[in-house]
């Protein structure tokens, strides 16, 4: 947004427009039921954000996304604001009325495109300076643009700008991006004008538990709304993850949302909410699904193997989507002709697979018998 374009006003505060009821935490773990109220609608936690980086999630109309049972969705700040523009974004409406989702959305602030994408990144303590991954042209990067551009989308949720570096690491690295991000976040806060717009906080500090602790307590000071564990799932074994997140979620507030960073696969999403995590998003159902695989109860099935062929069984016969009212001989056949029903059906397929089980963990939760869910999956699942 342009320094003489002031956002769109808002006459309610914040903590009027965002709150987040905590319902009740299960017995025997640390999962959590809870609702997080937004400007456009509910969201029943714990819960999976599609990723529509471009403003679409890939190869699924907004139409059969709400119906794959989807209630927030995920854009990506970087993308849209190198095409189309996010000045042409809200020139259309606003991220809403350009993507035609009427419920919350979440930008994700740019940090880890412009290091994983952007070419011959140069990073300062003002910001980053580098070349779009798409015309070369030169752009500049920092936590207040971020954090305009993101208030020009008109998201509900938006994310501070963080230092994102790769695993494995140095210390010394490591540790430096962690402090940077948090100086870059209160940069954020201070910058953040929209009450209609909930900024996030991100924690980082790669598998230093320590670091990770003590960047939590920082952001933590800071009295955001909600906070994000990032840079996790790029590589790491799981493990480690899940150790990283022991560490970490305990140094959050109980009053607040939880959010992990691209996370992923359904093991994972089962393993991080018995752990207190409410929010997740992740290419996987839709990349995989693009891919010919299929997430199911009983484990992935790959379309592409010859075993599919002549099986006249659907990929479940309990899921409602319409992947589902066909065979798994029909879906590898479209896979093996190229057509591009194939990866569009099995997207939907795993998305609404991935709603099915948020929605079975929430049921689990609320009856107090998350740990038997958590253990019954993964049997299925072969992880047991």
């Amino acid at each position: 947004m342009k320094d003489d374009v002031p956002p769109p006003e808002c006459s309610a505060s914040p903590s009027e427009l965002f709150r987040f009821d905590l319902h009740h935490v299960d017995q025997g773990t640390s999962a959590r039921r809870a609702t997080l109220n937004t400007p456009h609608g509910s969201i029943e936690t714990p819960a999976f954000m599609p990723v529509g980086t471009q403003g679409t999630v890939k190869g699924v109309d907004i139409s059969r996304v709400r119906e794959t049972g989807a209630q927030m969705v995920l854009a990506n700040t970087y993308h849209l604001a190198l095409r189309p523009g996010e000045e042409t974004v809200a020139a259309l409406g606003g991220l809403h009325e350009f993507m035609g989702w009427t419920g919350p959305i979440l930008t994700d602030s740019g940090g880890f495109q412009v290091f994983s994408l952007a070419e011959r990144a140069k990073i300062t303590e003002q910001g980053v300076s580098f070349r779009s991954h798409i015309d070369g042209s030169a752009i500049e990067l920092t936590p207040e643009r971020s954090v305009a551009i993101q208030e020009t989308l008109g998201s509900d949720f938006a994310m501070v700008f963080d230092h994102v570096v790769a695993l494995p690491n140095s210390a010394e690295a490591v540790a430096e991006a962690t402090w940077r991000s948090v100086r870059w976040a209160e940069r954020c806060r201070k910058a953040a004008s929209r009450a209609d717009q909930a900024l996030l906080a991100i924690v980082q500090g790669g598998l230093d538990q320590n670091l990770r602790q003590e960047c939590a307590r920082a952001l933590v000071e800071m009295d955001f709304p909600g906070y994000a564990i990032g840079g996790l799932s790029v590589g790491e074994p799981p493990e480690e993850m899940y150790r990283t997140l022991d560490s970490t979620i305990p140094e959050l507030p109980s009053d607040r949302p939880r959010y992990l960073m691209g996370v992923g696969r359904p093991e994972d999403l089962v393993e991080a909410i018995g752990r207190g995590v409410d929010m997740f998003d992740c290419v996987m159902p839709t990349r995989n699904g693009r891919n010919a695989l299929a997430f199911t109860d009983e484990g992935p099935l790959r379309l592409r193997n010859a075993v599919h062929e002549r099986e006249n069984r659907p990929l479940e016969e309990s899921c409602p989507c319409p992947a589902c009212q066909h065979s798994r001989g029909y879906l590898r056949h479209l896979f093996q002709a190229k057509e591009m029903l194939g990866p569009i059906l099995t997207s939907i397929h795993n998305l609404t697979y991935y709603q099915r089980l948020v929605a079975e963990a929430r049921e689990a939760i609320a009856a107090d018998c998350y740990a038997a869910f958590r253990e019954e999956k993964l049997r299925g699942w072969g992880q047991f």
